[in-house]
């Protein structure tokens, strides 16, 4: 296999750790660059919607001499991915989109986070308790573990409370971040299938995914020309933590099918 640069981005919240499971399985050859996105980790950019975060990634690239890549988003880090596929396409060799946002992906809960006095409201107070209340409850699951002697806690197990309770930001309060992405996945969650992204791409979703639907896998699959979708039982939204050995022989495929072109 040639060498490939390969561009991981998280999911809301997130940061680019979550993809360190994928990373270790990936073979050689395959250099990646797991970045904390706008407003979190440690980004000094404030958070914002898919264009701001697109604009970040091409920066990041050019900071590191990279001139394409291959893309793989999870989640609204899928939604990003695009948006850099028609921002600037000549910079895109392919994308893998893993339970990416895009059309139909909204739900009364995404909505009422974005809405202009509740959305500030819930966001401060999500990202005052959440993680607060995430790092307690991981903190007595590792206690009892600890007592009834099974060793640490498997991080593939209760994976949200991780995704929470671990996510931060060094320098934007958190709470800014999450409402300006969610304000941007109001207005143009839709709009993402409209986008003509014409690179090669592979979707991965698991049809039982309780957070965005695979009908929204389907659509963006539909409507891009060079698309293919892989439905994967089980792992739920969090493919690269509770399937990341799924992602790396999906991704190092998906490598392989470009070589061969």
């Amino acid at each position: 296999m040639r060498t490939h640069e390969l561009i991981l981005l998280h999911g809301q919240p997130g940061l680019g750790a979550d993809w360190e499971q994928v990373q270790a399985r990936l073979p050689a050859g395959i250099r990646s660059h797991a970045l904390d996105r706008p407003g979190y980790g440690s980004s000094r950019q404030p958070g914002g919607g898919f264009t701001r975060n697109a604009r970040a990634v091409l920066a990041a690239m050019d900071a590191r001499g990279i001139p394409q890549a291959v893309l793989v988003g999870h989640s609204y880090g899928g939604g990003v991915a695009l948006a850099v596929a028609d921002l600037a396409p000549h910079r895109v060799r392919g994308l893998v989109l893993l339970a990416s946002v895009g059309p139909d992906c909204l739900n009364g809960a995404d909505r009422l986070l974005a809405a202009p006095v509740a959305g500030p409201l819930c966001a401060l107070v999500a990202w005052r308790l959440t993680p607060w209340f995430a790092r307690g409850w991981l903190a007595g699951l590792a206690r009892v573990s600890a007592l009834r002697g099974h060793g640490p806690v498997d991080p593939g197990q209760h994976v949200n409370w991780h995704v929470w309770g671990n996510s931060g930001s060094e320098h934007i309060p958190l709470w800014r971040t999450f409402l300006a992405e969610q304000r941007a996945l109001v207005r143009e969650a839709d709009g993402l299938a409209a986008r003509p992204v014409r690179a090669p791409a592979l979707l991965l979703a698991d049809p039982r995914d309780t957070l965005v639907p695979v009908a929204t896998a389907r659509r963006l699959a539909r409507d891009m020309p060079d698309a293919t979708l892989r439905l994967v039982e089980g792992p739920g939204h969090h493919l690269p933590r509770r399937a990341p050995g799924v992602v790396a022989d999906a991704i190092t495929g998906f490598l392989a099918s470009l070589d061969a072109r």
